[in-house]
C-alpha cells in the first residue's frame, strides 16, 4: 500500500495546534522545547506517525519512537523490566497492554473518561484510542452477502476448503482467538481452529495482503481487521472488489477491539505521557483516526467514512477487554496445532 493520503487531513493542523496547545499546554515563553517524551509503538509507522509528528510539532516535545509489532514492543518491555525507557506504550489491540499492565501506571480519570467504558482498562491502567472490528473479507465477484455463514463456525463446513485466508501471526487475530478462548473455552476454540484447518486455509504474514488476496480471488474470504479494506478503497476505487462482512451471528468474529495506550509506571516524562495520552483522545486526533486509517472514533461528533458501517449496526460481541491479556496462552495453543512456528 503507498502512504496515506494526508491532503484533508493537513487542512486540520491549524485546528490540531490550537486543541493541543489549549488543552496541554504550548511551547515554553522562551521558545525552548517542551521536554521529552519516548513512545514504544505496536501500531505501525505508516499509521500513527503523522498524528505523532503533529502532537510532537503542535507542543514542542520532542518525541522519539521506537516501532515493532505489538507482540514485540510488549516483549521488550517485559525484557527490559525496571529498565525501560518507554514513557508510552501504544499498542495495536488490548492483549498486548494486558500482557504488561503490571507495569503500567494509572491514568488520570478526567482521561479514561473521555472514552466509552467497555474502551478502557477497568484498573485504569490504558485506553482506548480508536475501535476497529474484526469482519470477513469477502470476494465480490464470486460470493454476496446471502452466501457467507452467520457465524465463524460456517467456515468449518467443507464447502470452504481452499476458500479462506487468515493471517495467523497478526496481533489482532491472536487476540480474536484470545477472545474465542475466553468465550467458548480451550476445547472449543482447538475444534474451531481444527475446523479451519481442514480447509486448508492460505496464511499471510498481515491483514493487507490479506485483503488483496481476497480481492484478486486468490481466496474467497478472510479474516481480517474492518480498516484494511478501506484503504484499498482509498486508493484503488469502489471497484476494488472485496467488501466487509460484519457477522450477524456475533461471537468472537464480530468483536469490536481497541487500539490502546498506557503509561509505564517508571516514565521519565509522565507529565508529557498523559498530554499525549489526552491528546489521543482529543477530536482533532479522533478525526484523524475515522478519516485517514479508517477506524471507529471514540468520542462523539466525528465524522466516519460513509462506507463504514456504524457501530451500533454492528452484533459486537462484547468482552472484558482488559481480559484479553492471555496472547502466550493463545500462541501456545497456535503453535500446538502447527499453525504459527
Amino acid at each position: 500500500m503507498t502512504q496515506l493520503k494526508l491532503v484533508p487531513f493537513l487542512l486540520l493542523a491549524i485546528a490540531l495546534v490550537s486543541v493541543v496547545m489549549t488543552s496541554c499546554g504550548g511551547t515554553s515563553d522562551d521558545g525552548n522545547s517542551e521536554g521529552s517524551l519516548v513512545i514504544y509503538s505496536g501500531r505501525s509507522e505508516s499509521l500513527v506517525k503523522p498524528i505523532i509528528d503533529q502532537f510532537a510539532e503542535a507542543t514542542g516535545i520532542d518525541v522519539s519512537v521506537k516501532y515493532g509489532s505489538t507482540a514485540e514492543i510488549a516483549a521488550t518491555l517485559l525484557e527490559e523490566g525496571d529498565n525501560a525507557r518507554a514513557d508510552v506504550f501504544f499498542a495495536q489491540d488490548p492483549g498486548g497492554l494486558g500482557s504488561v499492565a503490571a507495569m503500567l501506571g494509572q491514568i488520570p480519570d478526567e482521561v479514561l473518561n473521555l472514552a466509552p467504558d467497555w474502551a478502557r482498562s477497568p484498573q485504569g491502567k490504558w485506553v482506548g484510542a480508536s475501535g476497529r472490528a474484526r469482519v470477513v473479507t469477502y470476494n465480490t465477484s464470486r460470493l454476496v452477502e446471502d452466501d457467507l455463514p452467520d457465524t465463524l463456525w460456517g467456515f468449518t463446513e467443507p464447502q470452504w476448503k481452499g476458500r479462506i485466508g487468515w493471517p495467523p501471526t497478526n496481533a489482532s487475530f491472536q487476540t480474536m482467538v484470545t477472545a474465542m478462548r475466553l468465550t467458548w473455552g480451550e476445547d472449543r476454540t482447538r475444534e474451531w481452529l481444527r475446523g479451519i484447518l481442514a480447509n486448508k486455509p492460505a496464511a499471510y504474514p498481515k491483514n493487507t495482503p490479506a485483503v488483496a488476496a481476497t480481492a484478486s480471488g486468490e481466496v474467497d474470504v478472510a479474516f481480517v481487521n474492518h480498516y484494511y479494506l478501506h484503504r484499498f478503497l482509498a486508493e484503488e476505487g469502489e471497484d476494488f472488489a472485496a467488501r466487509n462482512y460484519h457477522l450477524p451471528g456475533g461471537g468472537p468474529g464480530s468483536i469490536v477491539m481497541v487500539a490502546g495506550v498506557g503509561i509505564l509506571d517508571g516514565a521519565e516524562n509522565r507529565e508529557n505521557a498523559e498530554r499525549f495520552v489526552n491528546f489521543l483522545l482529543s477530536t482533532v486526533a479522533q478525526q484523524y483516526f475515522a478519516s485517514q486509517t479508517y477506524e471507529y472514533p471514540l468520542v462523539d461528533g466525528v465524522k466516519t467514512d460513509r462506507l463504514l458501517t456504524p457501530l451500533d449496526e454492528i452484533n459486537n460481541h462484547v468482552v472484558d477487554m482488559a481480559s484479553l491479556h492471555d496472547l502466550s496462552g493463545t500462541q501456545t495453543l497456535l503453535r500446538e496445532l502447527g499453525i504459527v512456528q
